[in-house]
């Protein structure tokens, strides 16, 4: 065999145990890989949403607008990972992750929806539309607290579950 054919061999069985160790990579071990960012990412949003709320009341429009597009960043983040991991769930995940990974989408779904009313409140108040802005205000208040029963349901399938979850896993 020449030297370039054993130099081609080498680079595809280098190739495929690439390859196998990157398949043998769990689905859990990018959970448990992925969760603290995705953590970080809601709590962020949670404090950027709170301080967006806070400016608001004290009618600071620019600064509370900015901190709502901040929190519907975070959210987003952790809404696109979110849904990388569900796109790519094998065999070795439970009923059980899957429900977590499950309310933790719809609960960002629902945190988006609260910081897109949140904003829309902001813009109207700019313009002393106030009980437009008040009513917008709810709505965000209505789909925040909606977003905690989905929080609520993951801190129950841990508590349920412990062995399921690594102390770092859950948000």
């Amino acid at each position: 065999m020449s030297k370039y054919i054993k130099l081609i061999i080498f680079i595809l069985i280098l190739g495929i145990i690439s390859a196998a160790i990157l398949y043998m990579d769990s689905s859990v071990d990018n959970m448990n890989k992925l969760m603290p960012e995705i953590s970080d990412g809601i709590v962020n949003g949670d404090k950027d949403y709170n301080d967006a709320v806070d400016l608001v009341n004290n009618k600071s429009y620019a600064n509370s607008m900015n901190k709502a597009i901040s929190a519907g960043n975070n959210y987003n983040n952790s809404l696109n990972k979110l849904h990388i991991l569900k796109n790519n769930f094998t065999s070795d995940i439970t009923q059980v992750h899957k429900d977590y990974i499950n309310d933790a989408i719809l609960e960002l779904e629902l945190k988006l929806k609260a910081v897109d009313k949140l904003k829309e409140s902001i813009e109207c108040f700019e313009v002393n539309y106030n009980y437009t802005g008040s009513e917008y205000g709810f709505e965000a208040n209505d789909y925040m607290n909606q977003s905690m029963s989905y929080k609520n349901e993951r801190d129950s399938l841990v508590s349920e579950n412990p062995k399921l979850f690594k102390q770092n896993f859950f948000i």
